[in-house]
């Protein structure tokens, strides 16, 4: 463990094994740091956080403080920011902790890149392999899914959820829900496709990618309500698929409601679902 004598650390402060606090870095009194972890300098960490082992943080990164809501008091208990392992958060990104007022905790999961200028809001769920590429920003209660992308200058609403490998495109202001595999774009966002290269670069088979397009086809792209579409795929044979009940299970618990889809389709056709009876529109 090496402390950088220009450092600051709290002497209450957990520093595990191996922990490296470079220059002019400033560690609270509640703050846990795991093994292997590098605060590279000028990194700010306070409130109840805990980052987890073999994560860096690069300069001028400010973590676990005081969250932006005016309800909040300065006489209330730091805010709670759970991190977890192989995290990389780089320059002059900001990361909040949770308030009395949401979840009362923030968390983020492992192996995750947050780029230059990135920010977290309070009260807000990160998953495991996100990327919030430059600029991105979470506001405050949002759900990211594991293995989603936010491209450069994304904006998500309070309270909106980004589904599991989601991809947003850079410059989109997402104040709806984005579907699980969904590729988003646009300011307002809309939903134009299924995110093909990201299933095809996590291992999804070909019958997997044709169900998960064939259930978007259903859901977005179809005559009716959602509540009607909805009902429809759960009475299909397709839903006895968990790629197909994780879609439909998210866009049903949606209280924003879902991106809307852009008109149309990129290769329109009235296809037949082999086997099951379901024309798609």
């Amino acid at each position: 463990m090496g402390i950088h004598p220009t450092a600051i650390v709290a002497p209450s402060a957990v520093l595990s094994d191996d922990v490296d606090v470079g220059p002019y870095c400033v560690v609270g009194e509640r703050v846990h740091l795991g093994a292997r972890t590098r605060l590279v300098a000028h990194v700010v960490i306070d409130g109840d956080t805990w980052v987890g082992e073999d994560c860096e943080l690069f300069p001028f990164c400010s973590i676990g403080t005081t969250p932006q809501d005016k309800k909040l008091k300065s006489t209330k208990k730091p805010p709670r920011l759970r991190i977890g392992n192989n995290n990389r958060i780089r320059e002059h990104v900001t990361i909040h902790g949770g308030t009395p007022f949401g979840g009362g905790t923030t968390t983020m999961g492992n192996n995750n890149m947050i780029l230059v200028g990135a920010h977290i809001g309070h009260d807000s769920t990160i998953g495991s392999n996100v990327v919030f590429t430059n600029g991105a920003m979470a506001a405050g209660h949002t759900e990211i899914g594991d293995r989603a992308i936010l491209g450069a200058m994304v904006g998500i609403h309070q309270f909106a959820r980004v589904g599991k490998l989601a991809m947003i495109g850079a410059g989109a202001m997402v104040s709806h829900d984005a579907p699980p595999f969904a590729m988003i774009q646009g300011d307002r966002a809309k939903l134009v496709a299924v995110n093909k290269v990201g299933l095809h670069r996590n291992g999804y088979t070909a019958e997997q990618k044709a169900l998960v397009k064939r259930v978007f086809r259903l859901l977005f792209w179809r005559a009716g309500t959602l509540h009607q579409r909805l009902e429809f795929v759960r009475g299909s044979s397709l839903h006895r698929d968990p790629l197909c009940q994780e879609i439909v299970d998210f866009v049903a618990a949606s209280k924003r409601g879902i991106c809307s889809p852009r008109s149309g389709l990129r290769n329109p056709s009235d296809e037949q679902a082999s086997g099951d009876g379901l024309a798609l529109a």
